[in-house]
């Protein structure tokens, strides 16, 4: 697919095997700023689909070999937003009807007459622009949700999008599970030049490794069992817009060759087929995975990564922006009261036992804990014990010496920077364990009452009032 952008002429592909009417319609549209394009029969006019999409195409009925009814079957199949208008000299009201079923947007008889001609054109593009404008609308509102919060990190995160957005720079994002990198991706799409054109998003780890190359590439009719109709690729449909790669490190070496080749040289061919096809696309990739540690185990590619490395964005994990807790749950609990779960505050005992907590699931754990706390608490404030239940494992909710189930986390090269961390993770677990409570734990863990309060305070784990 690739969609004209506003100064260009529209392309229009006069598929008829009279001379004399082909040259009557070409002359027809040079009048009015169209750009004709010409084939002779149907099997010509599928070729040149396969080159390049025009921006409709004029189909006469009756032609040797392919008649019209069959290329508009083949059309619709492969590319339901092309728009068709039915030319014929021998046309009756069940052919009419039965090509309009079929998807054609229009049945003009034979001699055509200029305003006909002209009018049903402009309708059929203005209506596909506005098929093509909804599309784009309905994508930006099923990704409406923003990058949120002030914290140190989301504001660097934010001017490093803002440097790279406007550039067809390829990006790298990576980060843990739950962060948003989604997010930083759509941020990116939305800010630059392509903004008008479609964001394609592939998950790769969820497609199962023998129909990758078929959602990436596309396939030709009859290219393996099930293939029953030409289908357009990702690639095909991110054409003059962007691609996102979601979990590109969960491709298998073989597709990461072939998408390496497509990388470099912007063109393929799908599977089945031998036709080489050639796009204009913007990659953002993205990953939860040590890709260094990938290549040196010898499960991803070297000469990948470095393609898709020309600029890295790192999405900072949640405890790495601890302030920016209070507005993502007030805004998931916005999002919950939109959804008829009633309005819901937090209790600032509640917000310090969520500061409390290390996140291992990110942004992602807090969106559906918040979502659970709104649906299961009757009243319109949630409390800390509520809160400390949900947070921990489900067979301890409720018992004593319950902790929270984060891990360990991965501690740092430096020393002193790694006591801290081990600090904060000990007293995090023991302060929950015991209800927040900070004489009980100082008795737990064989330290005065003054002292652990100073300790808290310096790692910024004290209650505020405490």
């Amino acid at each position: 697919m690739n969609p004209l952008g506003p100064t260009d002429k529209p392309r229009i592909l006069i598929v008829d095997d009279e001379a004399r009417i082909r040259e009557s319609i070409a002359g027809i549209l040079a009048d009015e700023g169209f750009l004709a394009l010409e084939a002779t029969d149907g099997q010509e006019c599928l070729s040149r689909l396969e080159e390049s999409r025009p921006d409709l195409v004029l189909l006469d009925i009756w032609m040797p070999g392919l008649d019209g009814l069959a290329v508009l079957k083949t059309i619709k199949e492969s590319d339901p937003t092309l728009p068709v208008i039915m030319i014929s000299g021998h046309g009756t009201i069940e052919t009419a009807v039965k090509a309009t079923r079929m998807g054609a947007y229009d049945f003009i008889e034979k001699p055509p007459s200029y305003d006909k001609i002209v009018v049903a054109i402009s309708n059929a593009l203005r209506l596909a622009r506005l098929e093509a404008d909804n599309t784009i609308y309905r994508q930006r509102e099923e990704h409406r949700p923003r990058l949120t919060g002030d914290s140190p990190a989301m504001i660097r995160l934010r001017a490093e999008i803002e440097r790279v957005a406007p550039t067809d720079a390829w990006v790298l994002i990576r980060g843990e599970h739950g962060t948003g990198k989604e997010l930083v991706a759509q941020a990116i799409h939305r800010q630059s030049r392509r903004r008008d054109r479609l964001m394609v998003e592939v998950n790769c780890a969820a497609i199962p490794e023998e129909l990758i190359e078929s959602e990436l590439f596309g396939h030709e009719r009859g290219a393996f069992t099930g293939a029953t109709a030409t289908k357009e690729g990702r690639f095909d449909q991110a054409d003059g817009g962007s691609l996102f790669l979601d979990e590109i490190g969960d491709m298998s070496l073989k597709t990461q060759a072939k998408i390496l080749r497509i990388l470099q040289e912007q063109k393929f061919e799908r599977v089945g087929g031998n036709r080489t096809r050639r796009v204009d696309v913007r990659v953002l990739a993205a990953t939860n995975k040590n890709l260094e540690e990938e290549i040196a185990a010898g499960t991803f590619r070297e000469d990948l990564f470095w393609r898709l490395n020309v600029v890295p964005i790192f999405v900072p994990p949640l405890r790495e922006r601890a302030s920016d807790l209070p507005v993502l749950a007030a805004l998931f609990l916005d999002d919950c009261a939109t959804k008829g779960l009633g309005k819901k505050t937090l209790t600032p005992a509640a917000l310090e036992v969520l500061r409390a907590h290390s996140w291992p699931g990110n942004v992602r754990e807090l969106r559906n804990l918040v979502e659970r706390l709104a649906i299961m608490c009757p009243e319109p404030l949630i409390r800390d014990d509520l809160v400390q239940a949900f947070l921990r494992p489900a067979g301890q909710q409720g018992g004593a010496g319950a902790t929270s189930p984060e891990p360990a986390p991965a501690w740092p090269l430096e020393f002193r920077e790694a006591r801290r961390q081990f600090e904060r993770h000990f007293l995090r677990q023991r302060l929950l364990a015991n209800g927040g409570n900070i004489s009980q734990t100082a008795d737990q863990i064989g330290l005065e009452r003054s002292h652990l309060h100073k300790k808290l305070k310096a790692l910024a784990l004290a209650p505020e009032g405490d």
